[in-house]
This record gives C-alpha cells, structure tokens and sequence, in this order.
C-alpha cells in the first residue's frame, strides 16, 4: 500500500522553473510526446549497488495527480503564469506510460530506474515529485541493505523515526528498510500503513520513572508478557542484568518469561559478553539480546566479528538518514521528444539518448553485469529489467512487481545475487558492472544539438 503522502501530495509538490518552462511550451505548441529517463549518475564512495525502492508511491501520485481549485488560484495570485497555462492546470491530468525497475531490484548507476513517456508537459512538471519519490526511498534501502549484509542471520529492526529528516521520510522510510531485510519497525504509522511488523522495548524514562529498576522490569514484564524486552543500561549495565535475572525468578512463577535485553550505551561487544554469562548464570539461555546506539553496517560487523553474543540490533539514525550518503545523484533527464533522441552533453553531467531498456546478465545464480541499449535493440544477453507499469496514466494489473512482501524477497534474492566484490561493504574503487550496446553507442555519436 502506498503511503498517505503519497495518495495525498499536492500537484504544487514541483520546481517553479517546472512550471514557467511548462507554460512556455504550451504558449508554443511544445506538447507532444516525451521520455525522460530517472537514474543515478554515479554511486557515493560508501555503495556498491543500489536497491530500488519508492516505484509504489511514484505510480500512486501519478494517477492521481490533479491541480485543485485552490492550487490554481494559488498561482494565479503569483501574477506570473497566462491564463491559458492556467487553465490548462485546470484540466490536468498525468496520461503517460511508464516502464521501471522492480522496487528491491539491485541496480547500478547509469542505467534508467523508471522511464517515463508522455506529453511533454505531463513528463516536465512531476519531475520533483518522482525524484522525492525515488531517490530518498532507493537511498534509505540502499544503506538497510547494507545494514542486512552486515547482520547476516542476525535480524535488524528500524528505529529512525525520531531523527527521520521529518514525519513522512520517517514513514516511508520505515517501508524502505522494510523492503531491504528490516524484520520490523517501531514507526507505529508505518505499521498500521505497510503491515510491517512492529516493535519496541522501553525507554530509560520508563525506567527512572520507578523507585527501583526492578519495579520497573516487574511492572513492563506482567503489563507486556509477550514482549518483555527489558532496558538494561539506565544506571549501570551489569547490574541491570543480575536484576533481570532476579525478576525473572519471580515472575516464572506466575508463569511469565523474560524475552530479552537491550543495551543501548558502552562498549556494546564487552557488556553484551558480560550480560550474556550473567544471564546464562541465572539460567536465562533463551532471553536475547538486543543492541542499539548509533549502529551502521560497519559497528554491526565490528562486534560480530569480535564475537559479541547479540542476537538482534536496533538500527536508528545512521540508517533512517543514510548518514554515509544522504542524497543520491538522482536526476530525471530527456532523452526523447517527438521521436527524436536528444543527449545532454554538460561535462560530468552527460546524458545517454532514447528509449531504454536494461538487460541483465547472471551466471549460476550470480550476476554478471548489465547493460543498457535500445530498446529496440536484439540479441543482447540477458533478461530485461525494465516492465511497463503504468499506461494512459493508469497502474498496470499484473505487471509482476507485486506487494511490499513481494519486493522485500526480491531484495533478498537479489543481495544474494550480487558477486561477493559488489556485497563487501568497504568503500569501493571497483567499476560498476553496466556497458552501454553498441546500437546506443552508435545513437549517441549520431545525436545531434
């Protein structure tokens, strides 16, 4: 299911220079068909791959985009816009086609994630939309995904919403972590929104609520006996862990387990070992334990790898905002207008001309590298990645890209599939795997300004 921001963003959720440019093309009879291709131009240092998240809230503000009364009036007051551009608003409607990129779909930079085709007015003013839409939903699951390497059979949980650049990054951020091997959240919207699994623990307030830690621990655990998980490290770490296990003695008796433990401060890999033989101690092998505080892919595999007896992490901050790459070289450029290539040529910022498809090549289950041609181009190895989801400004039944369920096995698959060099998680000097045709060569070189 979409998100509400999504089902309810407003048509004003553009660029100004969007609308002057698109009130001149109708004043000069500019408005035949257009495609523009949305990709990323190049990969932050930080990533290896990217995985493509946002498509369902793309397609959702596409059908349903609309100017309202009030929007027109709006840029009426503005004195900047002819009557007939404002009128034209008045009528509008999204009536295009677009193909795309599965959503947790592992993709690589140069290479088109959606492809729009439409009136050339229609495919200019969502630009900035589809941009929000895609770039900070593919951005967010990127960085989980990497979050999901790290922890390998260990689950991860989303806990950004509270330093989530805003409400709705929150939301939908929540639902690309999801995608990208988060086994739940604890954005409570996202829950009730996505059907992602919820969860939480408690808070040091909770805690220093209470006289005693121990009334605090007895207090949560028969108030929520299914899911007990108990903050351990308000006053001091050790000892919250040998209250744990002198609760936990009371309360069996009422026949109430202890789930878990959450260290949220301190040298995560020494106290989760001391709290892990303290529990064992008391004879509680099965309570887990839960880690947090500022945790990325990097701290993940740094107490793995030293051996840290955690059994799940909540992952917050570092992931909520993709703090090693925040923004993506999204851009949205055109490629096509009135069945003529066109190329952007800027130095650095160079554009690849017409309609695009993007094969993909694999070898036992491991992928080998794409590329990006014509599309009507023949006898390129692979398969196509590129399914038309949307046509006549109306979602596509059966187009394969399924639920958010559906997207999250993807992603899985599709990490699974990544050669080991494309799955390491260190900063990366490697050249990303995608060629060009040599029919989209050939067009390139023809192009003209």
């Amino acid at each position: 299911m979409p998100s509400q921001d999504a089902a309810s963003a407003s048509a004003l959720t553009t660029d100004q220079y969007e609308l002057t440019m698109s009130a001149s093309h109708l004043a000069q009879g500019r408005t035949a068909t257009a495609t523009f291709d949305l990709f990323v131009r190049r990969l932050p240092p930080e990533r290896r791959f990217l995985v493509t998240a946002g498509l369902a809230d793309a397609l959702e503000y596409l059908e349903k985009l609309r100017f309202t009364a009030d929007d027109v009036d709006y840029l009426a007051s503005l004195g900047t816009f002819p009557a007939p551009f404002l009128d034209y608003l008045r009528e509008f409607r999204f009536t295009g086609e677009v193909w795309a990129m599965a959503e947790g779909e592992s993709a690589f930079p140069g290479e088109p994630l959606v492809r729009v085709t439409a009136p050339l007015i229609e495919a200019q003013i969502v630009e900035t939309a589809l941009l929000t839409f895609v770039g900070h939903q593919t951005a967010i699951a990127s960085k989980a995904a990497r979050v999901a390497l790290a922890c390998g059979d260990r689950t991860f949980v989303d806990f950004a919403a509270r330093r989530a650049h805003g409400p709705d990054a929150a939301l939908t951020g929540a639902r690309a972590a999801y995608l990208a091997g988060a086994s739940g959240t604890s954005n409570v919207l996202a829950g009730k929104r996505y059907g992602i699994p919820l969860s939480g623990t408690m808070a040091h307030a909770y805690v220093m609520s209470h006289d005693d830690e121990r009334d605090a621990f007895r207090a949560f655990a028969r108030d929520f006996p299914e899911a007990s998980v108990l903050l351990i490290d308000t006053y001091d770490t050790l000892q919250g862990a040998r209250h744990v296990v002198e609760v936990a003695r009371e309360l069996a008796a009422e026949g109430i387990q202890i789930q878990g433990v959450r260290i949220d401060s301190g040298d995560l890999a020494s106290l989760s070992t001391q709290v892990r033989a303290i529990l064992d101690a008391g004879g509680l092998h099965d309570v887990r334990i839960v880690a947090s505080s500022d945790l990325d892919e990097h701290r993940i595999t740094d107490l793995l790898q030293a051996g840290a007896p955690i059994d799940a992490f909540g992952v917050g901050t570092q992931m909520g905002v993709a703090a090693d790459a925040p923004a993506l070289s999204a851009v949205y450029k055109l490629v096509e207008y009135d069945g003529r290539p066109v190329q952007k040529r800027s130095p650095g910022k160079a554009s690849l001309p017409g309609r695009k498809q993007v094969w993909r090549a694999t070898r036992d289950g491991r992928i080998v590298g794409d590329t990006v041609g014509l599309e009507s181009e023949t006898g390129i190895d692979g398969s196509p990645m590129l399914a038309r989801v949307m046509a006549e400004g109306r979602r596509l039944d059966g187009a394969g890209f399924g639920s958010l369920a559906d997207a999250r096995e993807r992603c899985a698959a599709g990490l699974a599939s990544l050669p080991p060099r494309l799955r390491a998680l260190g900063r990366s000097e490697d050249a990303v795997p995608v060629g060009v045709s040599a029919g989209l060569e050939e067009l390139g070189r023809s192009v003209t300004a």
